[in-house]
């Protein structure tokens, strides 16, 4: 879980996509947004539960999920236009 998700995908400005974020392990990771204007950063528990997030498209997004201290397991993400 170190190396968490960084990426910035490629979304179309203005639209509105849907995060999908799953956490299986011990502990919580955190989804963060640059510009922090994109989506709201929120805890996911890694008990495998799912976590959504809408976020508006901007050519210059970027999403990271990063596990808080000590978490360990996996994280997968799936980004879906509403």
């Amino acid at each position: 879980m170190s190396d968490g998700v960084h990426t910035q995908p490629d979304l179309a400005d203005g639209t509105p996509y849907k995060l999908t974020v799953v956490c299986a392990g011990d502990g919580a990771a955190e989804i963060a947004f640059t510009p922090h204007d994109a989506g709201s950063t929120k805890s996911v528990p890694c008990d495998g539960s799912v976590t959504f997030e809408r976020l508006t498209g901007k050519s210059s997004v970027r999403l990271d999920v990063q596990g808080k201290p000590s978490a360990t397991g996996m994280i997968v993400w799936r980004i879906n236009k509403v």
